[in-house]
């Protein structure tokens, strides 16, 4: 549901916003899910064809992939009337708009403190300002909004994910520069974050493609502390419904730190735990075969108690044996040893679903570690020292396919 489906969103647009897009180059009109031949060859319409009677047959193709609408049927028409309409390239492209619509991508990616220039007067954010340590301006800013966009727009080879699972994000402006104005500002992502009670303002959020992904709820789990906690994330929970007409449920979790020690910390993972164990039971009453992902970094392990106890609801890891290229067996590295600390976990619904799953490990994403052996992603602070990188986390993909 990638090249097509962008194509047929052209399709939609102003001629004005269609010439923008026509005026990309190649390269990153591909990185947009676009097959160039079939751009091409929609582009040599002219521009009343383009735009005519296009909005009703959109409407009328996203019906099809809902249930009791005889979407056989509707297709076989569709696909008549558009190949009657603009010849058969077009055709073509809802062919494989057809053939990919019961795929989904899900990405998770740990940000690594993504904050704005600007100081929260009711936060602990001070770390990242223009006159602090770290020399936190505009330009590390913007170059790091791009480095973000740049990694998820490689985490696929055809097109981009459809949702992307985001922590360490300060605020809404944050989640509106990336979505909008970095280099994901034609990939027609829409957002959700939390508004958390964290003392240094980070946040989780969700990228999501409409296209794809038409959330029908959403709300913010606030996890309450225990004895030495402090205020941690909130935990965002979003359903929506899929082309195929079935409704996914997604939460994205950042679970509070190993500051202190792991035995420490502890009780303040297994809170959060507990927290959206009780919202996936919910869930799970009310639809006992709801398909439930839940992604984010939850700085455990698979085998940690936290993780059994979401096991034990039914949350069963799906990333579990994700694997990467040039030796990444984790999604973070840490005194030489790569640890799994990211997950995405899914119910038995979501696991019957699962078409592949790995740790997306791309040369630039990478450094060589000099103290130990091998690579380490290539993050945006050494310590206080400024280098333009990603992330200390390398994101892990998870693709779907409906059968």
């Amino acid at each position: 549901m990638v090249a097509s489906l962008k194509i047929i969103r052209i399709m939609g647009m102003h001629n004005y916003e269609f010439y923008e897009f026509y005026k990309l180059s190649r390269k990153r009109r591909t990185a947009h899910g676009v097959n160039n031949y079939e751009f091409y060859e929609f582009y040599k319409l002219s521009r009343k064809r383009r735009t005519e009677g296009l909005i009703s047959i959109i409407r009328e193709i996203r019906s099809c992939f809902y249930p009791g609408s005889g979407r056989t049927e509707g297709l076989i028409s569709i696909i008549r009337e558009i190949r009657s309409w603009v010849g058969r390239g077009c055709a073509v492209m809802l062919f494989s708009l057809t053939a990919q619509a019961q795929s989904l991508t899900l990405v998770e990616l740990n940000c690594e403190n993504l904050f704005d220039t600007r100081h929260d007067s009711l936060k602990q954010d001070t770390e990242y300002l223009p006159e602090a340590t770290r020399h936190w301006n505009r330009q590390r800013y913007w170059r790091k909004l791009n480095n973000i966009g740049q990694s998820i727009l490689s985490t696929c080879d055809n097109g981009i994910p459809d949702l992307v699972a985001l922590c360490e994000v300060e605020n809404d402006s944050v989640m509106h520069d990336l979505a909008r104005r970095s280099v994901l500002r034609n990939a027609g992502y829409d957002y959700m974050i939390t508004q958390s009670p964290d003392l240094r303002g980070i946040d989780v959020g969700l990228l999501y493609r409409p296209s794809a992904f038409m959330p029908l709820n959403s709300h913010c789990l606030r996890v309450e502390t225990v004895e030495g906690m402090r205020p941690t994330r909130d935990i965002l929970y979003v359903s929506g419904r899929v082309l195929t007409g079935d409704t996914l449920h997604v939460y994205v979790v950042h679970a509070p730190s190993r500051y202190g020690g792991e035995r420490h910390s502890r009780p303040f993972r297994m809170q959060v735990a507990r927290r959206l164990c009780q919202s996936a039971d919910s869930v799970l009453k009310r639809s006992a075969g709801a398909c439930i992902l839940v992604a984010g970094d939850f700085n455990d392990e698979a085998d940690s108690p936290a993780l059994r106890l979401m096991a034990s609801h039914g949350l069963n890891s799906i990333t579990a044996k994700a694997r990467g290229e040039n030796g990444v067996s984790g999604t973070y590295r840490y005194k030489g040893r790569w640890s799994r600390i990211d997950h995405i976990l899914g119910t038995a619904a979501a696991q019957r679903r699962v078409d592949t799953t790995y740790i997306h490990s791309a040369p630039f994403l990478l450094e060589e570690e000099h103290t130990y052996s091998g690579y380490r992603p290539r993050r945006t602070y050494n310590g206080m020292n400024y280098q333009p990188g990603y992330s200390d986390h390398l994101p892990l993909v998870l693709k779907l396919r409906w059968k």
